[in-house]
Order: C-alpha cells, then sequence, then structure tokens
C-alpha cells in the first residue's frame, strides 16, 4: 500500500518557517548577554534575566495561544506571532536600555511563544496520521538545527561585524521566516474556527491547558532540568576541562547524529510504538550524559554529544508526538500549547537550579549525578505513559 505524501509544499514550509524561529531563538540566546556585558554595562546577573523575561512571557502566553487557534483559526494566530517576531527584532536597532531591552525580551518571548505554538499545531494537520511519528521528528529537527546554526552564526557575526549588525541579520531571519509563512496553505478542515465544539466551550485552566497531554509533558519537562544544564553550561565546562577546540564541534557532531538518525527513528516510532523508541532513547541519553561528566580526552566528550544527540534529540519529538496523539483532534492545539509550556517550565527551572549546584559541586559532579536523574526518567516514563501503551498491546 503506498504512504501518503509527507513532502509537500506547507510542509516543508512550515518545517523552515520554525526553523528560522529557533534560529533567531539560539542566535540571541548567545549574542545578548554579550551585547549586555560590552554595550549596555550590566551585569552577569541582570544578563541571565534576558532570557528569564524571554522565557516567561512565552510560558504565560502558550496555553492562551492554543485558545486562540481554536477559536480564531491557526493561520491567523500564525502569521501574526511572526509579525510579532519581525517587530521584536526590529526593536533591538534602536538604541536602548537595560530596562527598555527587557521590554523588548517580553515582546519578543509573547511572539515566540505563539509561533512555536501555531508552528506544532498547523504541522501535527498537515503530517498524514500514518506518518506521525516520522512527520514530527523531521519538525524537532529544525528545531535542534536553530541550536546549532543560531550559536554559531550570532557568534561569529558579532565577532566580524558588530551588536549592530548582529541585529540586522536578526531581523533579515524573522523577516524570512514571515516570508516563508505566507507560502503555507491549510487544509481547509484545519483552519475552522471551532467555537460550536464542546472541547472550545471548557472554561479555566482545563480550557488553556489539555489534561490528556499533561503526564507526556511533565515527563519531557522532567528530563529537560538535565538537558537545560547541557546546553547552558556544556561550552564552559568544556573549556574547563581543557576541551576548548573540540567544544565548538559538540553541538556539530549532536546535529549530525540528529540528521542521520531521524528518517529511521521516526518511521520506527510509527511502526513499532513509542515504548520501543522511548526507552533505548533514554537509555541512550543518559550513557551520554555519564560519558560527559567522564570525558577525560575530547574524542569522548564528543562521542558523549553523538548520544546525547541521539538520546534526546529521538525523546524530544516523541513525546511532543504524544502529546498530540493522545489528544482529541480539535484539542491538538491546546495539548501542543500545553506541551511547550510545562517543558519550557523544567528548562527554566532546570538551567536555574543546576547553575546553583553546579557552583557549588562543579561540572564534573552534575552530569554525574544527572546521568542517574535522566536513567529515573525511565521508571517516570513508565508510571505516567510507557505502561498504558503497554496494555493497550496486550
Amino acid at each position: 500500500m503506498k504512504q501518503p505524501r509527507l513532502w509537500t509544499r506547507n510542509y516543508i514550509s512550515i518545517l523552515i518557517a520554525n526553523g528560522l524561529t529557533f534560529t533567531s531563538f539560539y542566535y540571541l540566546l548567545v549574542t545578548l548577554p554579550i551585547f549586555g556585558l560590552q554595550d549596555l554595562d550590566t551585569n552577569k546577573t541582570q544578563v541571565g534575566l534576558f532570557t528569564t523575561m524571554f522565557l516567561i512571557s512565552a510560558i504565560v502566553i502558550r496555553p492562551f495561544a492554543g485558545k486562540w487557534l481554536e477559536k480564531t483559526g491557526k493561520y491567523a494566530i500564525f502569521i501574526s506571532s511572526l509579525l510579532i517576531l519581525c517587530a521584536a527584532s526590529l526593536l533591538y536597532l534602536l538604541p536602548g536600555s537595560f530596562t527598555s531591552l527587557l521590554v523588548i525580551r517580553f515582546i519578543h518571548g509573547v511572539g515566540f511563544g505563539m509561533a512555536t505554538t501555531a508552528n506544532g499545531a498547523i504541522v501535527a494537520d498537515l503530517i498524514p496520521e500514518s506518518r506521525k511519528g516520522e512527520g514530527m521528528g523531521y519538525y524537532g529537527l529544525t528545531l535542534n538545527l536553530g541550536m546549532v546554526i543560531g550559536p554559531f552564526l550570532g557568534l561569529t557575526v558579532i565577532n566580524a561585524g558588530g551588536t549592530t549588525v548582529m541585529f540586522i541579520i536578526n531581523a533579515v531571519v524573522s523577516l524570512l521566516a514571515i516570508v516563508t509563512g505566507v507560502f503555507v496553505r491549510l487544509p481547509k478542515k484545519a483552519n475552522v474556527t471551532v467555537n460550536k465544539t464542546e472541547a472550545n466551550n471548557v472554561k479555566g485552566l482545563k480550557g488553556l491547558l489539555e489534561p490528556s497531554g499533561v503526564p507526556i509533558s511533565l515527563i519531557a519537562a522532567f528530563l529537560a532540568l538535565v538537558y537545560s544544564a547541557i546546553v547552558s553550561f556544556v561550552a564552559v565546562y568544556a573549556i574547563e576541562q581543557g576541551f576548548v577546540e573540540a567544544s565548538s564541534y559538540f553541538f556539530v557532531v549532536y546535529a549530525v547524529i540528529l540528521l542521520a538518525s531521524r528518517p529511521f527513528t521516526g518511521k520506527w516510532f510509527d511502526l513499532y510504538g513509542a515504548n520501543y523508541i522511548i526507552y533505548p532513547a533514554i537509555l541512550c541519553f543518559a550513557i551520554g550524559t555519564f560519558l560527559l561528566a567522564s570525558s577525560t580526552s575530547s574524542w569522548i566528550f564528543l562521542v558523549s554529544a553523538l548520544l546525547i544527540g541521539l538520546g534526546w534529540g529521538t525523546v524530544f519529538p516523541s513525546l511532543q508526538t504524544i502529546a498530540i496523539q493522545v489528544a482529541e483532534p480539535e484539542r491538538r492545539s491546546a495539548a501542543t500549547a500545553g506541551f511547550l509550556s510545562i517543558f519550557d517550565f523544567g528548562f527554566g527551572i532546570g538551567s536555574f537550579v543546576f547553575g546553583l549546584v553546579a557552583a557549588q559541586i562543579g561540572y564534573k559532579s552534575l552530569y554525574f549525578y544527572s546521568s542517574f536523574l535522566v536513567l529515573i526518567g525511565i521508571i517516570v516514563y513508565y508510571f505516567l505513559h510507557g505502561r498504558k501503551v503497554s496494555s493497550q498491546q496486550n
């Protein structure tokens, strides 16, 4: 039987728009602290607020964005979010202060929260049901590529051209996202409002978050605690251990293994089910984190990047796919919003708390103990979702 088509113009366009959105996010994540310290004369504590303010607004807006997607229509919110992102990117070019930059970060976070929620809801509608795991896997890959391209591009531009050129390039990236987004066309059934459905009439917190997706979202948030520590501190840890040259290749190796594995892991998810993929992926993530803590040479350090990329890079899109699949079709927007909000909460908490822990015990010990925390994630997954899948199969 011939499989339904996945690689349509609409699917490719939403992948590019999402990739550009995350490229801009990671681009500014590494360059704004440099801008704050050098141009605004802020201290390290104040610089940390640039990311905090951004994530707070993104987390707060996502549940409401999920509700707006159901009421107003996905395409309208999608384009509106891209316009907000572009407007915020242009505001960085204006002369400002620490306070004004925090305001811009808040606005930018609103656009980011809306965009990532809309992107996830739209791509779920564009992917054929029988290829959901594969399609969401490629969608998750755009986030990971943004994590590699953004920092590399940002640091290269700011070192070569300065902060003004850096902000101009960021604005161009946001503008390209709008241009790409214009080419997205949703299936008629996906872009209609659902005011008359029972799901859309749900009030209160249940109307903003899809309850069926909360358990799987909590698993993502739990594992994000460790993931945040890797993203936030691995470069500093590499320098501390003397892997200065290898540090720049960590996320390159991470991205390469994602590109190589994604065509297989997504298809295996569809063919064999979630447990077949997620249990070994979490184990791979744990081993990679353990090797990171045990690195005594650059090659072990890069092998850890390979395993972490294969593990976490498979776990995250798989969990997001489950969050969408367990929700009713008309509630997938809320499920996407809830999943990303809860994940971001775990990421934000992990970055802050593990930063405090690292200051006390060091990065090597932090990653050593974190590897066992990831292993506990297997137990968390089993009780919150895995055993349900096993019972259904039996």
